[in-house]
């Protein structure tokens, strides 16, 4: 009888840990999923790396840009969330146009606040605000000396292990260096995600921006793949891919080929 109860015991314990494996699994795959949605109710903090080349006139510029991009949800009562979305760049760059020279810090960041219903409609997550342009640049070649706003908006479907939308928005500067460019431009951001069972997210956006001022358009295509890994109790998602300029500014922008790179904290409520 004792050998018996043991060994079903023993059979009960594995069969624990392998639906506990499996529940491990599921979650991690819905918190990816949940990564891959900007509206979603889980605190993140990205450092989201690029390194952009062929820059200038000359093109031998280069670039290394790292987004700190927290995101925080608020909220506010049973039916809706504000979702505080930050974008501040740290920039080292070099060369971008003859005599230029190497400039190291920050640029101007991007504030957006987001209204959205804590309830999804068919798979659909919607938000809309402001969004904010702030001076915090360190350097006259890191940015414009301009306060901007304008609005914003995110739609974003998800399903079976499917993540599809598209963020936008619209700034107008408002204030500043008068020298310095006026803003006006619109920034789109269509996505399209997949996340498998252990974790592993394949992505493709463009984040395109319209310079309605110069009539620029700036498109880089981006190819990601991240992997959500829990190191020592603290989810962290660490990605990598590719980035292609299919168009920027003639003599201004990046050419060619680059590389994204990056490590998100998450922080599940």
């Amino acid at each position: 009888m004792i050998r018996y109860l043991a060994k079903n015991t023993l059979a009960v314990m594995a069969l624990a840990s392998v639906i506990s494996g499996v529940a491990r699994a599921d979650d991690s795959q819905e918190l990816a999923k949940q990564l891959a949605n900007p509206l979603a109710a889980l605190i993140s903090v990205p450092f989201q790396g690029n390194y952009n080349s062929g820059i200038g006139p000359l093109e031998d510029g280069e670039q290394v840009l790292v987004n700190v991009q927290p995101v925080i949800p608020i909220t506010l009562n049973d039916d809706w969330n504000l979702i505080s979305r930050t974008v501040l760049p740290v920039v080292s760059q070099q060369d971008i146009f003859p005599g230029a020279g190497e400039q190291f810090g920050l640029g101007n960041t991007v504030q957006s606040l987001f209204f959205s219903p804590n309830q999804t409609i068919d798979g659909w997550t919607l938000g809309a605000g402001p969004v904010f342009y702030l001076p915090t640049r360190t350097d006259d070649l890191l940015g414009p000396e301009k306060w901007g706003t304008g609005p914003t908006a995110v739609a974003l479907w998800q399903g079976s292990g499917w993540s599809v939308g598209m963020l936008a928005n619209h700034i107008w500067s408002v204030a500043g260096a008068e020298n310095d460019p006026d803003i006006n431009a619109t920034f789109l951001q269509p996505f399209l995600s997949y996340t498998t069972q252990d974790s592993w997210t394949f992505a493709l956006n463009t984040e395109s921006t319209y310079d309605w001022e110069n009539e620029d358009w700036s498109v880089p295509l981006n190819g990601t793949v991240s992997k959500l890994l829990n190191l020592g109790g603290q989810p962290v998602s660490l990605v990598g891919g590719v980035r292609y300029w299919a168009v920027s500014p003639e003599d201004k922008g990046p050419e060619g080929w680059g590389a994204r790179f990056g490590v998100t904290f998450l922080f599940p409520k």
